[in-house]
């Protein structure tokens, strides 16, 4: 197998730092996980939307909020020739709920359900399972608040990673409440660090400004020791929240999904309201917990984005590239690729003439083959056959053109038969 991650060339006619070619199996397995995750959706109900690559800077700047890593350090930004400020798209909802609120879905019958796969962009510090440059599949329910919508979305999300191979999954969740409880959750929160701002790290006290949120999230030596007696966000939650919050972990109850309350999940972006997830696989031998999937409710997200009214709406996103590069991983075969047991060789001008034809005939039988039919060398073709360790070698050669026949070699045995090509689908569905 070829090694994707080798880089041949160095200097300035290599990749950018952070982003990858992906290529030969790498992109086999990167398409057999998206459709996976496709088929995975549509039977639960979710519809596939597309946005763009580039949006106007402000769609993010609005909505995930200052403070956050993505705004401060990590989009990609350009102003155009027209003066406009545009960004690659460093996460897959704020679009969503852009198109959403752009196209007048809120007139539709409600709740909308989307998928949405592609690149994504962030100018973070490149490391295992993270690039500049990777893959999302996300899952979104827009125009309800039921808690059903939330269990939903991670069920889903954790049938696509069943499937795909992950065995030692359990799902961390938490919820930060609403806007009718999550400010006097907030003031508690700040009050609690400016006690103990001397241990807070630079990094900290900047947020403490900011997003005091995202402090439950740090990864700081000793802002994690001081988050084990921070102000747990599940005690000011409002009736409403308590409700909800409840709910959602009976349906994951009912449903057999493990679950851990954990008080310092709050995820990095400032739009999330109540649930806030992460699904994470543990490694059996170190007991080394890795976040492949995560989301939550965003139900004030389409208000920030120009909405009348809020818009409440809940949604995942698994990582692709860390699933693919986790040793679990199924490689997952794309259904449109078949492993090509056949080797097309021709020889001579008049067999070249033909040779496009013979290869219809092929495709239209569903027959995959690979072939080398620039070359003219009999040996150099039959040497390519057996690299690639196919089985069976297909030769048309100049009489073959002329008698509309062509051989058909057992690699492994050496033995042939010619067949007429009008027999030629029907020879071939034969052979094992």
């Amino acid at each position: 197998m070829i090694d994707n991650k080798k880089k041949i060339i160095k200097g300035p006619m290599s990749s950018v730092k952070g982003m990858r070619d992906i290529r030969d199996d790498l992109y086999y397995q990167f398409q057999g996980l998206f459709e996976k995750a496709q088929e995975v959706a549509v039977y639960y109900g979710f519809k596939p939307i597309e946005t763009p690559i580039v949006e106007h800077e402000s769609v993010f700047t609005s909505s995930i909020g200052i403070g956050t890593d993505i705004i401060d350090k990590e989009m990609y930004t350009l102003k155009t020739k027209g003066g406009d400020h545009l960004a690659l798209r460093p996460e897959h909802t704020a679009p969503l709920m852009r198109s959403y609120i752009e196209n007048g879905m809120q007139s539709l019958p409600q709740p909308l359900m989307f998928y949405s796969y592609g690149p994504v962009f962030r100018h973070d510090n490149p490391q295992a399972g993270r690039y500049r440059q990777f893959y999302q599949f996300d899952m979104d329910v827009i125009g309800s608040e039921k808690s059903i919508l939330d269990a939903l979305v991670i069920k889903t999300a954790w049938t696509i990673l069943i499937e795909a191979g992950a065995e030692n999954l359990s799902v961390e969740i938490n919820s930060i409440g609403d806007k009718e409880c999550r400010n006097t959750y907030i003031r508690e929160l700040v009050s609690y660090y400016k006690k103990h701002i001397g241990n807070l790290p630079a990094i900290d006290r900047e947020r403490l400004k900011t997003n005091p949120l995202r402090i439950l999230d740090s990864k700081e030596e000793k802002t994690i020791e001081l988050n084990q007696n921070a102000p747990d966000s599940l005690s000011y939650l409002c009736p409403a929240c308590k409700k909800h919050f409840k709910e959602v972990l009976e349906y994951l109850e009912e449903m057999g999904i493990p679950y851990n309350i954990n008080k310092c999940l709050v995820r990095g972006l400032s739009y999330y309201t109540r649930t806030v997830i992460e699904i994470v696989e543990e490694d059996k031998e170190t007991g080394k917990k890795t976040t492949i999937t995560a989301g939550g409710r965003y139900d004030y997200l389409g208000k920030q984005l120009g909405s009348k009214k809020d818009v409440s709406a809940v949604g995942i996103s698994l990582g692709i590239d860390r699933i693919v590069e986790s040793p679990w991983f199924n490689k997952l075969t794309p259904r449109i690729i078949k492993k090509p047991k056949i080797y097309f060789i021709q020889l001579g001008f008049d067999a070249k003439l033909k040779s496009l034809n013979v290869i219809e005939i092929l495709r239209k039988g569903k027959i995959p083959i690979i072939q080398s039919i620039s070359k003219d060398n009999l040996s150099a073709q039959l040497a390519g056959a057996e690299k690639m360790g196919v089985r069976y070698a297909i030769i048309f050669g100049q009489k073959e053109a002329l008698e509309n026949s062509v051989i058909v070699r057992d690699m492994n045995s050496r033995s042939q038969d010619t067949i007429k090509l009008d027999k030629l689908l029907e020879y071939l569905k034969e052979l094992k």
